[in-house]
């Protein structure tokens, strides 16, 4: 049997030049909020595959993928010319451990993400699983311009259907943007901004923070944690962080 499953394009939706939500239909079998599959086109002969975040919670079809154009990429300018009607290679195994199932109970839930690491939270979020376990759940999402903060209509009715239990903080890094915090999640974490911005405490004593991003974002997030005396999560030994590692 192959290891790969034939897509169907449903559609584009381009948030800005270099932003893109793929919407794919394919026969994939049960996945978790959270976790990611891989897309293939055959490139000169190559089949060129990537893994990317389902943003659609389970149970929901079309499958939907959040993605960043990467100008001399082999893939995603080719992904990005997509269009309706279009075959693209899904891969039948789905994987990740940014998973609600493997986070232990905290009072507050955080999730950061910086760029297109919003795709799992958007999944995550559409789910009941975060509110039945956590008293609050906070997104943090770091661009570097306003225009790049996506998705804003969906998570206008996350906040409409769980009211004071979700909180939203934007960070814009290259711009000054209304309603958005300046510079980067480690700095706020260490400044207090963040929690203040928030209107909730980040401690060990309370929350737990699930990270996916730039790898250098994660790196220096954990870091900020862990002066906090948050440590990573493992299944041997729980902890606070959870991190998405596939990039």
């Amino acid at each position: 049997m192959s290891k790969w499953l034939e897509g169907r394009v449903v559609g584009q939706k381009h948030w800005t030049d270099r932003l893109l939500s793929l919407q794919v239909q394919a026969p994939l079998g049960p996945f978790q909020a959270g976790q990611f599959v891989k897309l293939a086109l055959d490139v000169g002969g190559e089949r060129i595959a990537r893994p990317y975040s389902f943003v659609n919670p389970p149970g929901s079809e079309p499958h939907e993928f959040y993605y960043n154009i990467v100008a001399d990429g082999p893939l995603t300018p080719r992904l990005a010319a997509l269009r309706a009607g279009d075959t693209v290679h899904v891969a039948r195994g789905i994987a990740g451990f940014l998973v609600l199932s493997e986070v232990p109970d905290a009072e507050s839930l955080w999730l950061m993400a910086t760029g297109t690491g919003l795709a799992p939270f958007l999944s995550i979020l559409r789910t009941e699983a975060p509110w039945e376990r956590f008293r609050r759940v906070v997104l943090v999402h770091a661009t570097r311009t306003a225009d790049e903060q996506v998705y804003g209509e969906l998570l206008a009715q996350v906040a409409r259907t769980r009211g004071e239990r979700f909180h939203r903080v934007a960070f814009v890094s290259r711009e000054h943007a209304p309603g958005a915090l300046d510079g980067r999640i480690p700095a706020a974490i260490g400044d207090g901004r963040l929690e203040r911005a928030a209107g909730t405490e980040l401690s060990a004593a309370r929350s737990h923070a699930m990270l996916c991003g730039n790898p250098q974002m994660v790196k220096d997030v954990t870091a900020a944690l862990g002066a906090r005396g948050m440590r990573k999560h493992r299944r041997r030994a729980p902890g606070h962080i959870t991190v998405e590692t596939y990039w």
